[in-house]
């Protein structure tokens, strides 16, 4: 469930004055359109698109992740997009805090609440909605538009409710994410 604590050579991670820790083997794209809350780690082989904006006026903000937030190894994470009276545009992501997002996983949400741990090798369909303090185990299938409540643990693919989470989630999912976050840090 927890992905383990992992030492890096420093030179591969950027610290940022916000305490970001980013790898320089990760591809984010359009940076100036991403914005980080601070104290995020983005690990080895993640994407991160920023660049996949609406043409024209609207947000200049087209990925915005939480503070203490964990995308781990391969992880994939891209504005959801559709067509609308024949034109195609993408829309903003948001990413809440204290958010893990597992190796391998595909994230089009359309929002991403806090407390919430995606495992590995999940797709988060186009325009899905999940709200504060859930769980997607892994290998999770969750389709494009599906709100999944809070407070509960989705399964299998399509992904289903198979189990509600206890109310003290939020407290343990923040110990957590800070203790990984005070951990993880880079050898010389």
């Amino acid at each position: 469930m927890e992905p383990p604590i992992v030492y890096y050579p420093r030179i591969e991670y950027i610290e940022t004055d916000t305490g970001n820790k980013v790898s320089r083997k990760s591809v984010i794209c359009g940076s100036q359109n991403i914005i980080l809350g601070g104290k995020t780690i983005i690990q080895t082989d993640c994407v991160i698109r920023g660049d996949l904006r609406r043409t024209g006026g609207g947000h200049a903000v087209v990925v915005a992740i939480g503070r203490y937030c964990l995308l781990s190894k391969g992880s994939i994470i891209r504005p959801p997009y559709k067509t609308y009276k024949g034109i195609f545009s993408y829309y903003p992501m948001k990413i809440g805090d204290h958010v893990s997002i597992g190796e391998g996983s595909i994230v089009e949400a359309a929002t991403i609440g806090s407390f919430v741990h995606i495992g590995k090798n999940c797709v988060i369909g186009r325009f899905a909605i999940i709200k504060d303090c859930c769980r997607i185990e892994d290998n999770t299938v969750i389709p494009p538009n599906t709100v999944v409540p809070s407070f509960s643990i989705y399964d299998g693919s399509p992904g289903v409710f198979v189990d509600e989470l206890p109310e003290c989630v939020q407290d343990l999912y923040e110990t957590k994410t800070k203790e990984y976050y005070t951990k993880f840090q880079p050898k010389d």
